[in-house]
């Protein structure tokens, strides 16, 4: 089944005017100035939408140009039509054997929509989180440079996933904790208690994924990614990071707010045991545990909704479709991580009790 998506995503790649882009091809931008002509047509028995553009070249070395586009002339995976003004991003391929270029439309220009919700995002946080915001926004572009500077640079060099993702994790955690929520107890106890929570996972995953006889091939992306360039990455072990760097995200809301909260009710009441502190803080934070489940649960669904729907449309039994490993794999990676999020909870509650002034507390 697998095999043969990959299969008809490369045919639609090579047939419709959606092509990978080549070192050697220029991609620029262009902009609709003008529909020539707008009609339905039929190829092979399927209705699609054929369109002939004029497109204004806006950048690159053809900047300043118009040409003349066919839009849906050949069979496409997706009917996509155009309107006037629309920006998009054009490719330009030049062969020996063609004295004009190849045009192509890559993708939409998207930037514009992509901005405005950024300042949206922004402006938000600042109105909500107030004095908060600046330090959570810097712990945000903390996490996106160790990623994008550390992390993919590392794997692509063929670095072991688990090895850069615990590496990255050991820089994250602190520096986006004490930027975002200060230097304090409660942040030193939620740092600790993610670092011992993430080691946790990181087994479960190791574990999990081998007993379950994951791959990591599941996607596409995957078989693509092993088969470019003259690198062999570690797919399986990039299955594992994924896991890892999946839920350190959540941990920092789940530890940060469960120490926070054994603080606030030891000051409420310094003198409740420790077993009653205990008691008392986890009975909040069993709440916190059934909405952050839930809500990790969630968002893994919602990734995979096409492929839910896919499997729930087919006749086979539910006991074999569960086997198949694109499924197996979001389930081992929801309830790993939803494993580690309730056990953030107990050992964060136990170390923020344990770092209390003994002289408050009775024993």
């Amino acid at each position: 089944m697998k095999k043969s998506l990959l299969l008809i995503i490369i045919s639609f790649l090579f047939c419709c005017n959606i092509h990978p882009v080549h070192a050697e091809d220029e991609t620029m931008e262009a902009r609709v100035s003008w529909i020539v002509e707008a009609k339905e047509i039929v190829v092979l028995d399927k209705p699609q939408t054929y369109q002939k553009l004029k497109l204004d070249i806006l950048t690159g070395t053809q900047k300043g140009q118009t040409i003349e586009y066919e839009n849906g002339a050949l069979p496409q995976a997706q009917s996509i039509t155009y309107h006037l003004g629309d920006r998009v991003i054009l490719g330009a391929s030049i062969s020996p054997d063609q004295p004009e270029p190849y045009y192509y439309i890559v993708d939409r220009v998207r930037r514009p929509a992509l901005l405005t919700l950024v300042i949206l995002f922004v402006v938000v946080v600042f109105l909500v989180a107030r004095k908060r915001a600046l330090g959570a926004l810097l712990g945000l572009v903390v996490s996106f440079g160790v990623i994008f500077k550390i992390v993919l640079p590392a794997l692509l060099n063929g670095s072991n996933p688990v090895v850069v993702s615990l590496f990255a994790a050991i820089i994250m955690i602190p520096l986006t904790f004490y930027i975002s929520h200060g230097l304090s107890k409660k942040t030193h106890i939620a740092v600790v208690s993610t670092f011992i929570t993430l080691v946790v996972t990181s087994l479960l995953a190791g574990y999990f994924s081998g007993y379950a006889q994951l791959t990591g091939y599941v996607s596409e992306e995957a078989a693509f990614l092993q088969n470019m360039g003259s690198s062999t990455f570690n797919i399986y072990g990039l299955l594992i990071a994924g896991m890892i760097l999946g839920v350190l995200g959540v941990l920092d809301d789940v530890t940060v707010s469960q120490a926070a909260l054994v603080q606030e009710l030891h000051s409420a009441n310094p003198n409740l045991s420790k077993r009653q502190l205990f008691k008392k803080a986890m009975n909040v934070g069993t709440d916190h545990i059934a909405s952050m489940v839930n809500t990790l649960v969630l968002v893994y669904v919602g990734a995979a909704m096409p492929l839910l729907m896919l499997f729930v449309n087919s006749s086979k039994p539910f006991s074999e479709l569960i086997n198949y490993e694109m499924i197996g794999e979001e389930i081992v990676r929801s309830l790993v991580g939803s494993i580690g999020l309730v056990l953030a909870v107990p050992i964060t509650t136990f170390l923020a009790i344990t770092w209390l002034p003994k002289t408050k507390t009775k024993n």
